[in-house]
Parts: structure tokens; C-alpha cells; sequence
């Protein structure tokens, strides 16, 4: 007969109820081996492995435990355990699975689990990242987002990944699947893409349309940010549609550039945080520039777009940031930041954004092209900015930062 036992309590919150639990135990000469917590709504869920030293617990001394803390108002259940209960064998190191949707649907939450549960992944925990709906507090926030904590074989785990990039395509939600948690308290920078990414347009098209070429040039962009054309030579040959446009409409595009979903929210955290962020972009700094100063973010790299007496002349200073430069440009900024890449997140949605991607310790796919998806480790293809908080795991009030109560730069 085994020496330890599983204590589950349940009941409205209470200030004194863990004291009063250990109180019992501490009565009944046990040993605590372990001891969680967690509320939902107002009502908590207390579990805890005890173990009598001095001799086995039978019927008589689990129901002695357990009359003593139902008498305190509580549902409770007691259940002796054996060695086999140790699931700790079944996996080298900690998983996270991050689930994100405007609205978490039942039958969506039911597939990836029957996922989870048909390769054979231990879940140790689950948790709700988002914001409750019986919470009665006006929380600025649209979203929903479920937490798992796995462990598993290598194999499976790898398995499970490649399952969860077909279920977000079919499922309404967002999945995120990183093979190694511990990692997530590592990353230190965060790079970003500008057009269509930061924002939710691309500027030379913009440009393009003020210059009465935007058609021709919206179609070559789509094709280069799919990859069918060579990124150089459709830089340059849109470039060189833009000549004679007058310098002061860039200011007004500037002004006017419509900041994606969460970015302010997202900047704003990262900041607070201490990350250090960068914008590396094939577009333009005129236009980086601006959005270095309105969300305070550190580095920008981007292509210097050349003005002769107040007129664009359809070049831009050599060398081109590419696909290939912008990897570059993330290398050599993590070096001098004093980090590895693996501190490293990098996000965008082109063809031209996969390089820096890939050597990004992650790198995230937003809202991106067919292709891009496909390569790319990890994907977001309908939650905002914001949401990337969450693959950090932070809590919806960890990361909510109000307006005006961030740090100085």
C-alpha cells in the first residue's frame, strides 16, 4: 500500500483556505511533495501530493483528511498513489503549444487536442493567457489564447508541430508550437519587416499611386513578395516609375501610413519590457524614420531613397536591402547587441523577409504569403501584432501597458 496520496480541493476563493489545507497536513504529519493552485472566475482549484512518512494511508486515514477539510465547506477528493503515477519519463525537456483566436471555439480546441492526444504528448498544464469572459474589468482586448505545456520524444514533438501547421490553415485560430520553452525567456530583440507588416500597406505602392503608376507597380510588388520575381530587378524597375514625384508627397504618406493591429500595443510592451526592437525593411527610411519616432523603436535599417531639388529621380543608394541583406543586417545587429541568435525574434510577411526568418531563433511568419508560411518555422495569420506577446507568455495583464505610463527612451 502506497504512502502517498492526491489531495483535489475545489470552492469559492478564500484568503486563509491554502493556510488552513497545510494547517490539516501539518496535523496529519505529512509531507508535502508538491502543491499547485489555480482560480477560475472565483473559484479555486487546489491540488497536492502529501506523503506519510512513518507508514502507508488506508481508507480510514484518507477519509480522516478529508472530513477535516469538507468540514471547512470545501468539495474534496483523496486518492492514494503509486509510483507509476510519475509521468516524468515520458519527455526530455518542456514544450509550449499557444493557441489564438478572436474567439476560442470548443470544436477548434477538440481537434488540436485529439491531436495531441492521437501522438501521445504528455500535457503537463494548461492556461489561459487572455482575459476571461466573466471578467468584469474593460480590458482593451479582442482576443482569446490557450497555453499548453507539453513534454514528449523528440520524434513526437516534431510530429505534433507538423500537425498543428495543417490545423491552423483549417481551423479558425492561430497555433504556435515552440519545441523548446526555455527559450522563450531568452529573447532579447525584435526585428521587424515594415510594409505590411508593421503596417498595413506597401509604401512604393502608395508612392506609386501618388505618381499615377499604380497599377503597374501594385502588380509587380504582389509578384515580389510571392517570390516570382527577382527582388532587385522589381525594386528598381518600380523604383524607376516614381521619378519626378514631388518630395512633399512622401511627407504626406508619411503622415497618413495605417499602423497594423497591435503594433502600438506590441512596441509599447517590448519596450517596457526591455527589448531592444528594429525595423530592417526593403522599403524606404524616409518612411522608416517616421515610424522610428512615432513608436520609439531603436534601429531602423532600410533603403535610402535619393531626391534631387525636391523631386524623387527613381534610385536608391546602393547596396539594395534584399532578402539576403536583410539576414545580414539581423546578424550583425544581434552581435552587436552582444546577443545570439537564438534571442532573437524576426517577423514579416514577403519572400524577401525568409532569410531573416530563418536565422532568427524565431521567426515568425504575419499574415504572410503561401510560400512564406510554408518555410517558415512559425506563422500568424490572423491575430494582430499584439499577439506575439502571448507566444512570449505573457498574461493579458502582464502585457497591458496604458498609454502614457511607459518608460522614457
Amino acid at each position: 500500500m502506497s504512502n502517498k496520496f492526491l489531495l483535489s480541493v475545489t470552492g469559492p476563493y478564500q484568503d486563509n483556505t491554502m493556510a488552513y489545507l497545510l494547517s490539516i497536513i501539518v496535523g496529519y504529519d505529512l509531507d508535502v511533495l508538491d502543491i499547485t493552485q489555480s482560480l477560475i472566475s472565483n473559484y479555486m482549484i487546489i491540488a497536492i501530493i502529501a506523503r506519510r512518512a512513518k507508514q502507508p494511508v488506508d481508507i480510514n486515514f484518507i477519509e480522516g483528511v478529508k472530513k477535516s477539510i469538507t468540514e471547512y465547506g470545501y468539495l474534496c477528493c483523496c486518492c492514494p498513489l503509486g509510483s507509476h503515477e510519475n509521468l516524468s519519463f515520458r519527455g526530455t525537456g518542456f514544450s509550449v503549444l499557444t493557441l489564438m483566436s478572436d474567439t476560442l471555439k470548443a470544436v477548434d480546441i477538440q481537434c488540436v487536442f485529439a491531436a495531441i492526444s492521437s501522438i501521445g504528448v504528455t500535457i503537463v498544464n494548461i492556461k489561459k493567457l487572455s482575459h476571461s469572459c466573466y471578467d468584469d474589468q474593460d480590458f482593451d482586448s479582442n482576443s482569446s489564447c490557450l497555453e499548453i505545456l507539453l513534454t514528449g520524444k523528440s520524434i513526437q514533438l516534431t510530429h505534433l508541430k507538423q500537425k498543428c501547421s495543417v490545423l491552423a490553415d483549417e481551423l479558425t485560430l492561430d497555433i504556435v508550437f515552440q519545441i523548446d520553452a526555455a527559450n522563450r525567456k531568452n529573447y532579447r530583440l525584435v526585428v521587424f519587416d515594415m510594409d505590411s507588416t508593421l503596417i498595413k500597406a506597401e509604401v512604393i505602392d502608395l508612392l506609386a499611386k501618388a505618381a499615377g503608376v499604380g497599377k503597374e507597380v501594385v502588380k509587380i510588388t504582389e509578384q515580389a513578395m510571392l517570390g516570382e520575381l527577382d527582388f532587385n530587378g522589381s525594386f528598381r524597375k518600380r523604383l524607376a516609375m516614381l521619378k519626378g514625384l514631388d518630395e512633399l508627397s512622401l511627407y504626406d504618406i508619411a503622415q497618413n501610413l495605417p499602423l497594423m493591429n497591435g503594433a502600438e500595443k506590441l512596441i509599447e510592451n517590448l519596450k517596457y519590457l526591455g527589448y531592444k526592437t528594429a525595423i530592417i525593411s526593403g522599403g524606404f527610411t524616409y518612411f522608416a524614420k517616421y515610424l522610428q519616432d512615432k513608436l520609439g523603436i531603436d534601429y531602423i535599417y532600410a533603403n535610402e531613397l535619393d531626391i534631387s531639388k525636391g523631386k524623387v529621380t527613381g534610385h536608391a543608394k546602393e547596396p539594395i536591402i534584399n532578402g539576403e541583406r536583410k539576414a545580414q543586417i539581423l546578424q550583425q545587429l544581434a552581435f552587436h547587441e552582444g546577443l545570439s541568435l537564438d534571442q532573437v525574434i524576426a517577423v514579416g510577411d514577403g519572400a524577401n523577409d525568409l532569410p531573416m526568418l530563418l536565422v532568427a531563433g524565431l521567426g515568425i511568419a504575419f499574415r504572410a504569403k503561401p510560400m512564406v508560411k510554408e518555410h517558415a518555422s512559425h506563422a500568424i495569420s490572423r491575430m494582430g501584432l499584439d499577439s506575439i506577446l502571448y507566444v512570449l507568455g505573457l498574461h493579458e495583464s502582464d502585457n497591458y501597458v496604458p498609454s502614457g505610463q511607459l518608460p522614457a527612451n
